[in-house]
């Protein structure tokens, strides 16, 4: 398909390193794309999944007097995903998810694991549902502001969450830990994905670590991807949509072809062609 996308079928399976898939886009189903890694093979996941936000009773999608927020991208949802599961199906895809990126990651690795607190039936819905059982050491609160909430019930949401979900030999970069748990960074609206990852929240992730090899197995548009090559960092990302990966790969190549990237030993990139490592490890 390309240089950088890789279609995970039945040849995927003989999968022996790690190194096979630096830096590549993998095209296909999280669950039967993660089992194919090996254990313990990965630093830092960095993922927000699809929240299920069109199985609403509370802070839903439809307003009923039209207006702008119809034909918002998130309204008209993802690629190869309707983003409607019954809650109880949902909550268990999301634990097996949850479960496999856990195993792939090292013993000092962690997973930052976006997700929205939301009223549901009248009564706030917190994730525990999820998350629970995983080893959550922290909650960090991202302020994004903005959004619309046609509920006057409650007061408009201005913020998610990021699951700190960390295996115990877990330590942040150092001085990161002088960061609060509170980070306001601004929404990405130019992404034409239906909810983009501002490049600035995860290069604060990426940064507060000295991760090496990082993974996000809901890659949308490929911000992941991008803020670990701006740190020198080596990528996996997984999209089961082939347009979202097209994407990702767009975007990832006008990155390391700007003229104004300045490279320093880490990429490789003879004749246009991306030879997909980052060397310099730290």
């Amino acid at each position: 398909m390309s240089d950088i996308i890789i279609q995970c079928n039945n040849s995927f399976s003989e999968l022996k390193n790690i190194d096979e898939i630096l830096n590549k886009v993998l095209l296909g189903d999280i669950l039967d794309t993660l089992k194919y890694l090996p254990n313990e093979s990965i630093d830092l996941v960095i993922t927000s999944p699809p929240y299920n936000i069109k199985n609403s009773t509370g802070n839903g999608l439809k307003d009923s007097r039209g207006g702008k927020w119809k034909n918002a991208a998130l309204v008209n949802g993802y690629q190869n995903y309707n983003d409607n599961l019954p809650h109880e199906e949902y909550v268990e895809w999301q634990r097996l998810c949850l479960s496999e990126m856990l195993r792939v990651i090292k013993n000092d690795g962690a997973i930052f694991y976006n997700h929205k607190w939301r009223v549901q039936g009248g009564l706030l819905q917190d994730r525990h549902d999820i998350v629970s059982g995983f080893p959550v050491r922290q909650i960090i609160i991202w302020k994004r502001k903005g959004g619309i909430n046609f509920n006057r019930g409650y007061f408009l949401p201005t913020y998610e969450v990021i699951y700190l979900i960390a295996k115990p030999n877990f330590k942040l970069a150092p001085k990161a830990n002088s960061f609060g748990d509170i980070w306001e960074f601004p929404q990405e609206m130019k992404n034409p994905h239906p909810a983009p990852f501002p490049l600035s929240l995860i290069n604060r992730i990426v940064q507060s670590t000295d991760a090496q090899i990082i993974l996000d197995p809901f890659l949308g548009s490929g911000t992941t991807a991008i803020a670990a090559l701006e740190n020198d960092r080596n990528f996996i990302g997984i999209d089961i949509s082939e347009e979202y990966c097209l994407m990702s790969e767009k975007r990832i190549k006008e990155y390391l072809e700007s003229p104004f990237l300045i490279k320093e030993n880490q990429i490789k990139y003879e004749n246009k062609r991306y030879s997909g490592k980052v060397k310099n490890q730290k």
